[in-house]
Order: structure tokens, then C-alpha cells, then sequence
């Protein structure tokens, strides 16, 4: 008959898979973030090659393109690694869903640069197809954060989402700030553009900041304090400010690369350091795990308890927050039995915790779930852009006085009287 310390190991092994699980995700999440990087550098250099007509920047963006193509090699065998034939957990459907729209994207870049190459794609088109992979890599992000069971690692991933999400967005602005600089010329779009993109980065930083560790926390505030930033603040002010078809200096558009590239170069720094402190803490809980584990096949292999089970019903009652639950020695010595109680109350009450802490990071994860629904909606049945769904959210927000998810959740639950999407 098997029993309590049986299970007690299996559920043991089940936390040592999961969390063997979550240390591949996270390689896999480390080798997206490098591929993101290194595209978001081909798409800038890939607008200020359209800007200028092709006449600069060729040689450097072929360089980028090798980079990134080696890289791509170590995502795909990253991939290749995954043991698909394992049965998922969690959001395992959505996660592979993810993986395969981010593949179909890889197999379609030749043709993406091909047409950058010569010529036949405006900057505007270049900078959203770039987005759209970009935008499909981190989706693989984030459903390994939405796939996390441990709250340590989930605050990790939530934070190094966030950031990179944040970093997308100054890289978007990198490429059109460049795209207008190499034109020569203010276009009144592109400048809400940049305004919407910078707003963007603020909102996702501050998520960022909320849930990362305070040395991370520091490190990302020095960076904010460089000559950098202040020379980025003054560039942002020619582009913004310029009246609609005021000429622009087209040799600032290198001016302008160079300093966000130096931003973005910082930028990784911080978000290699989150993601350097994931893969040693999920290694760390894993040789922890391990070594649990190990003591339960010790207390296995002792002999057995005389006590007939008694001290289930004559122990103190668990009391939460307290490490030993209430499990006092009471003159018995260190029987066997006790301590597989103990060890069950222990390990039920971690695992009690865990969820509720997993619950408050997870909240920050649903709250984007149901604004970018909210923000589809609105992009369908109004025709809007995405930038114009997310500045109409935002207004009705600041005049109701309300939070963000607050009016995202009034736009779902509207979404049944909406009038039908007109072609």
C-alpha cells in the first residue's frame, strides 16, 4: 500500500518538472530576447536605408542581417529542443500556438528584407512588419510568464516582459525617428506617432519597476541619469515640435540612430541582467528541489513510526505563516511520523502561499489580456488604429476619472450591443 510519503515525493517530482520546465522556458525567453534586439537594430538601419533611398547605411544593415541570422539559428535550436511530444501544462496550447505564428513569421523575413533591399516598401511598411515579428516573439514572452508556477520566477518574467515590451517600443521609435530624420522633411502622422510610442515605453517601464528587484531597480535608474538621455530628450524635441513639412536636417538621422542605439545598448544590458537573475533562480530552485527530495527518500528508507498516526489528531492545529505549523516536539522525539506530517503541513502551506502570490503577479498579466481585447474591439467596430484605440481608451479614462482596465472592462462588456463590423 503506498503511503502519505509516497505521494509527498511524487508531488515533490511533479515541483522538480515544473521548475526544470520553467529553467528551459527561460533559455528559450534569453535567446527571443537577444533575436529582438538584434531585429530591432535591422529594422532601424532598414529605415534609414529606405529614408536615404538606398544611398547609406547598406553595408551596415547587411552586417546586422548576418547577427541576426545566427541568432535566429540558436532560436530555432532552442526550439528544436522542446519536448512537444510531453503533455503540456497550463497554457501549453497557447504557448505552442504562439511558437508556430513566430516560425511562419522567420520563414517570411527573406522576403521582408528583400523588399527593403530594393526599395519597393516605404519606411511606414517596413517599420509595422518588423513590429508584427517582434510583436510575436514577445507573445512567446509572455506566455511563459502566464505559464509560470513559481511566484519568484512569474515576478521575473513579468518584469522582464514588461521591459522588453517597453524596449519595443523605444525601438519603434528609433525607426521612425530615423525614417523622418533621412526623409528631411516633418510629417505631422509620423510625429503622433513617436508621441504615442513614447508614452508607450513610460507605460510599460512603470510596470517594470513595480516588479523588479531593488538592485535591478537601481541599475535601470542610473542608466536613466547618462548624457544619453538628455541628448535623446533634445532630439525628441526637433522631431516632435517641428511644424508639418518644416524641413529636417537629413544628416541628424545618424545623429539620431546612434543615441537611441546607445539607449537600446543600455537597455539590454538591464534586460540581460533580469534574465541572467531568472536562469539562476530557476536553477537555484531546482537543485533546492532536489535536495528536498533527497530527504524524503532518506526519511523513506528509516524505519517505521510506532506511534500508530496519533500525532495527526494530538498536534497542535496549523497556523499560518508559522514555518513549523505548530508541529512542537511535545517530549516525543523525532519520530518518522511527525516528521512527514510536517513535512506535508509545510510543503501544503508554501504551496498556499505560492498561489496567493502567484495571484498577485498574474493580476498585472489579465489587466494587458483585457486592454488589449478592449483595444481590438474598439480597432474593429470603429475602424481605429491601434495608437487611436489606445488614446480614446486613455481620454475616456482621464474624464471619468477611472483606471485604464476600469474603462477596458466597460468597452467588453458593451461588446454584445456594439453595431456589427461594417466592411
Amino acid at each position: 500500500m503506498k503511503s502519505g510519503l509516497h505521494f509527498l515525493v511524487a508531488a515533490k517530482r511533479c515541483e522538480i518538472d515544473e521548475l526544470q520546465q520553467l529553467a528551459r522556458t527561460s533559455a528559450l525567453v534569453n535567446v527571443t530576447g537577444r533575436l529582438v534586439h538584434g531585429l530591432q537594430r535591422e529594422r532601424g538601419l532598414s529605415n534609414l536605408v529606405l529614408g536615404s533611398q538606398g544611398s547609406r547605411f547598406t553595408e551596415a544593415r547587411a552586417q546586422q542581417i548576418a547577427e541576426c541570422q545566427q541568432i535566429e539559428t540558436e532560436l530555432r535550436a532552442c526550439l528544436d529542443c522542446m519536448d512537444t511530444s510531453a503533455t503540456p501544462t497550463g497554457n501549453g496550447a497557447r504557448l505552442y500556438s504562439r511558437i508556430a505564428y513566430v516560425l511562419h513569421g522567420l520563414d517570411a523575413l527573406p522576403g521582408l528584407r528583400q523588399r527593403v533591399e530594393s526599395l519597393s516598401w516605404t519606411s511606414r511598411q517596413a517599420t509595422d512588419a518588423y513590429a508584427r515579428l517582434v510583436t510575436g516573439l514577445l507573445a512567446v514572452v509572455f506566455e511563459a510568464a502566464d505559464s509560470a508556477t513559481d511566484p519568484e520566477v512569474s515576478r521575473l518574467l513579468v518584469a522582464l516582459f514588461n521591459f522588453m515590451q517597453g524596449k519595443e517600443f523605444a525601438g519603434q521609435e528609433r525607426a521612425v525617428g530615423s525614417a523622418l530624420f533621412a526623409t528631411g522633411r516633418a510629417e505631422a502622422g509620423e510625429q503622433q506617432r513617436l508621441l504615442h510610442l513614447i508614452e508607450s515605453q513610460e507605460r510599460c517601464l512603470q510596470v517594470f519597476v513595480e516588479f523588479a528587484s531593488a538592485e535591478v531597480e537601481t541599475l535601470w535608474r542610473q542608466g536613466q541619469e547618462s548624457a544619453t538621455l538628455a541628448e535623446l530628450e533634445r532630439l525628441r524635441r526637433i522631431l516632435c515640435t517641428a511644424s508639418h513639412g518644416t524641413a529636417l536636417d537629413a544628416g541628424m538621422s545618424q545623429t539620431w540612430f546612434d543615441c537611441c542605439s546607445r539607449r537600446m545598448d543600455s537597455m539590454k544590458a538591464v534586460e540581460e541582467r533580469v534574465a541572467g537573475d531568472l536562469l539562476q533562480v530557476c536553477q537555484e530552485k531546482v537543485a533546492a528541489a532536489n535536495a528536498d527530495l533527497a530527504a524524503y527518500n532518506a526519511l523513506n528508507a528509516a524505519p517505521p513510526s510506532d506511534t500508530n498516526g496519533m500525532s495527526f489528531f494530538e498536534d497542535a492545529a496549523p497556523t499560518p505563516g508559522n514555518p513549523g505549523l505548530g508541529m512542537a516536539a511535545q517530549g516525543f522525539g523525532l519520530h518518522l511520523e511527525r516528521s512527514i506530517l510536517e513535512l506535508v503541513q509545510e510543503q501544503a502551506h508554501r504551496l498556499q502561499t505560492m498561489g496567493d502570490e502567484l495571484d498577485t503577479v498574474r493580476a498585472s498579466l489579465n489587466e494587458r489580456k483585457l486592454i488589449e481585447r478592449a483595444k481590438g474591439l474598439l480597432m474593429a467596430h470603429r475602424h481605429l488604429s491601434e495608437e487611436e484605440a489606445h488614446k480614446t481608451m486613455r481620454q475616456m479614462a482621464m474624464n471619468q476619472n477611472r483606471r485604464l482596465i476600469e474603462v477596458a472592462e466597460a468597452v467588453l462588456a458593451m461588446a454584445e450591443v456594439l453595431p456589427e463590423r461594417r466592411p
